[in-house]
Formats: structure tokens, C-alpha cells, sequence
């Protein structure tokens, strides 16, 4: 199946029917024509068979101890730090790609972690322990709330307010969300239109992305010169939109269709 066409009906099943490492896989599928999911996801069977027993700790000890899994701090922005199969293969990557790698893992090995959007550095949680955090990206460290606070503070400064709200668990479209909103940026600082129009692309398909987010498509079509299709684009936002922002939308795409001549 077109890797496009999968993602979005993956995205578009219930919140708890939504197989993280499976559109984690997805998204690289773009990265990489041709790209084997299903070889992708055998790969992690494989690797979660590797560890030596069930519960978080053997996982915490197989991926990062045994293993030496890692963040990458000498090319962080680097885009293939955000596909889980070469964080799988290079036992590197940024903190939200190997947040969903332990969770997948750990899910194969009986215990359920959930992941946490705290500001700038995502960290997993134990599902049935709120105080129990691990940060991936640190080597697989367990953290309590206050831990994770630190971490926030040497990110932030310690001027800068924490919530405790920070450390609630996401579920995974906004996982997912959080991961293309990263390559977008990557993309972005790097004036790779095209990788940047299949991300927003694509983002735009996870149920929850505001409509202002999803209008970013159009931009991108037309920054490759897909005048037409940008403006296709606008019109069918603006039926799903209030009275003036449609009128924005349309007035966007009667300009996007003005280039084409």
C-alpha cells in the first residue's frame, strides 16, 4: 500500500488503535522510497526478543546498557535522527525517536510506557507509576518528577515556569504530530521544499492539527511550483472552516491560481 494512503488511515482510527512504531515506520517511508515497513517492524520483534526478561528494567538495561542506545548530541538536527529505523540501526537519535523506540520495545516485553511531551526534551513514563520518567535520549536514565523538572530548567533557564502539566502523558497522535512538527523545522532551516511538503502533508492528516497548521501545505505546494494544487488545497479548507477565515482561504487560492498564468 502507498505509504501516504496507510499513514492516513492509520491516523485516522481510534486514538488507542493507533500503532505508534508502525507510523513512526511510516514516516520514513517517505525518507525512503521503497522503504519495508513491515521488514521494519520484524526488526524491532527481533530486537525486543534480545532482551533478557519482561518489565522496564530489562528493557532499560538491554537498549541502553547492553546495547548502548544514545542520544545524538554532534548532529542533532540531522532528519534521519527522526526515522526509527535508523535510530534502530545506528543506536542513535533525538529524544522523541528513541522515546518511541523504548516504548515500542518495552510494549514487546510486557510493560506499557507512555510517552510525555514536556518542553524541548520529550521523556517516556511507567504507566502504572506517575513518578516513574526514563529520558532515552540520556542513556535510558530514571527520573522522578523532580528529575524531569531539572531537565526542563537546564533546557528553559530556571527563570522559566514549570506545570507539573508539562509531564502528563500524550497519546500517540500527538506523538506522531510532535515528530513531522520536527522535521518541518529540520526542513525548513535547511530549504528542503520538498521534504518539507510531505511532512506538513503528512501532519496535516493527524485528526487535531489546527487548521492553520494544515493551511502550511498550500505554501509549500507553491514553493514548488504546485500553483494549481496549492490553491485545490485552500478551497477545501475553506469548507471546513468559519465565514472569515473561508474568505481568507479563498482569496489565498484565487492568488495561488493568478501564477499560473
Amino acid at each position: 500500500m502507498d505509504p501516504t494512503l496507510e499513514f492516513a488511515q492509520l491516523m485516522g482510527r481510534p486514538e488507542e488503535q493507533v500503532d505508534l512504531d508502525r507510523a513512526a515506520l511510516l514516516i520514513a517511508a517517505h525518507a525512503r522510497p521503497g522503504h519495508d515497513v513491515a521488514a521494519e517492524l520484524a526488526a524491532l520483534d527481533e530486537l525486543a526478543e534480545g532482551c533478557e526478561g519482561d518489565g522496564l528494567e530489562p528493557v532499560l538495561g538491554h537498549l541502553f546498557g547492553r546495547l548502548g542506545f544514545r542520544g545524538d548530541p554532534d548532529d542533532y538536527y540531522d532528519p534521519a535522527n527522526s526515522y526509527l529505523d535508523h535510530v534502530r540501526t545506528t543506536r542513535r537519535g533525538i529524544p522523541i525517536s528513541l522515546s518511541v523506540l523504548t516504548i515500542a520495545v518495552a510494549r514487546r516485553r510486557g510493560a506499557e510506557l507512555l510517552g510525555v511531551g514536556m518542553p524541548g526534551h520529550f521523556l517516556v513514563r511507567a504507566a502504572g507509576d506517575e513518578e516513574l520518567f526514563v529520558d532515552p535520549y540520556g542513556g535510558g536514565r530514571v527520573l522522578d518528577a523532580a528529575g524531569a523538572r531539572a531537565i526542563f530548567h537546564s533546557l528553559h533557564g530556571t527563570d522559566t515556569a514549570f506545570s507539573p502539566a508539562m509531564l502528563a502523558p500524550v497519546g500517540p497522535r500527538s506523538v506522531v504530530a510532535r515528530m513531522l512538527n520536527n522535521l518541518v523545522a529540520v526542513f525548513t532551516s535547511r530549504r528542503d521544499h520538498q521534504g518539507r511538503l510531505w511532512a506538513l502533508r503528512l501532519r496535516a492528516d493527524v485528526p487535531g492539527v489546527p487548521l492553520e497548521d494544515r493551511a502550511e501545505v498550500a505554501a509549500a505546494l507553491a514553493a514548488v511550483g504546485e500553483f494549481s494544487e496549492a490553491a485545490r488545497w485552500l478551497d477545501a479548507l475553506a469548507l471546513q472552516a468559519p465565514g472569515p477565515v473561508a474568505t481568507g482561504l479563498r482569496a489565498a487560492a484565487e492568488r495561488a491560481r493568478s501564477r499560473l498564468n
